[in-house]
This record gives structure tokens, sequence and C-alpha cells, in this order.
């Protein structure tokens, strides 16, 4: 590749990364304890003690942590109807969709990092394990890193309305 054309392509990666995103997310949710207090509210702790107890983190943290993500629409802090001292903590639309991205870290954590957990996710209905994230095209074959390309959101809106015709 000559230097004018990597240049290019350089330049073309920093104009859209400037518009990614991923750095924003990351900002909010992009960290440890983030994802430790993520995965308490997915397994039902509700309040801070509970969050405190199951995680072992520094109350100034904690409470740092869970203003941050209530400010980022992550969770909802209401008061407890049953003890009105209290305050639940309760995962928000917004949170309950960062499930696939919480799972797929897991899954990723347990293939390169720490092995398999004994502790797996299933499906409350059958008590089956759920698959693994994946990513897929929109006929379902899993695709790999190689299968993928990033482009124009109209390009492929376009593409997409020419396959539907």
């Amino acid at each position: 590749m000559t230097q004018g054309k990597v240049g290019s392509a350089v330049g073309k990666f920093r104009e859209q990364a400037l518009r990614c995103p991923l750095p924003a997310a990351v900002e909010l949710i992009g960290e440890k304890w983030a994802f430790l207090i993520l995965r308490g509210a997915f397994n039902e702790l509700q309040h801070f003690e509970e969050f405190q107890a199951g995680l072992g983190i520094a109350r100034n943290i904690l409470s740092d942590r869970l203003a941050k993500l209530v400010a980022g629409g992550i969770l909802r802090r209401e008061p407890d109807p049953s003890d009105r001292r209290k305050v639940i903590y309760s995962l928000t639309p917004k949170g309950e969709a960062l499930m696939p991205v919480v799972l797929a870290l897991r899954q990723w954590g347990e293939d390169w990092s720490s092995g398999p957990a004994d502790i797996v996710l299933v499906d409350r209905r059958t008590g089956i394990p759920v698959r693994k994230i994946c990513v897929q095209s929109e006929d379902g074959r899993q695709l790999n890193h190689d299968d993928i390309v990033w482009s124009a959101r109209a390009d492929a809106e376009a593409a997409q309305k020419g396959q539907a015709a």
C-alpha cells in the first residue's frame, strides 16, 4: 500500500472513530466495578448493602459507581416501599439491554482467561444453558472477523432494500 493510501485509510478511520458510539459507552460502563454492579443487578441485588456485601466493594466507590449508573440511565433509584430508609436500585430498559454485552464479556473471559465457570446462564423455562453470543448475518449464519466489514449506514440500508426486492 502506498503512503497516500495508508494516510487516506487512517484519515477515514479517524473521521469515523470520532463519531463512533463505543467511547461514550465505555466511559459509562467500561470499568470493572460498573460491570460487577451490572452483574449483581442482573442477579437481583437491589440494595446498597447487598451490592457491597456481594461485591466486597468500598462504600465510597460503590456510591460513586451507582450514582454514575443512575445518571447514565442504566439503573433507577427508588425508595424501598417496605422500608423508606432504604433505596432500591433496579435495571432500566437501557440497563437490561446490556445483558448481551455482559454475557459476551463473561463468555470471552471463560474462553480466553479464567476457563469455564461453575455457574452457567440457563433458560428459566427449560433449565438448558443459553447459546453463546455470536455475530450473525441477517439470515442467521454465524460470522467471524473475516466475514464482516464496516460500511456506511446508507450503503448498508440500500443493500438491504436491494435484497428484499
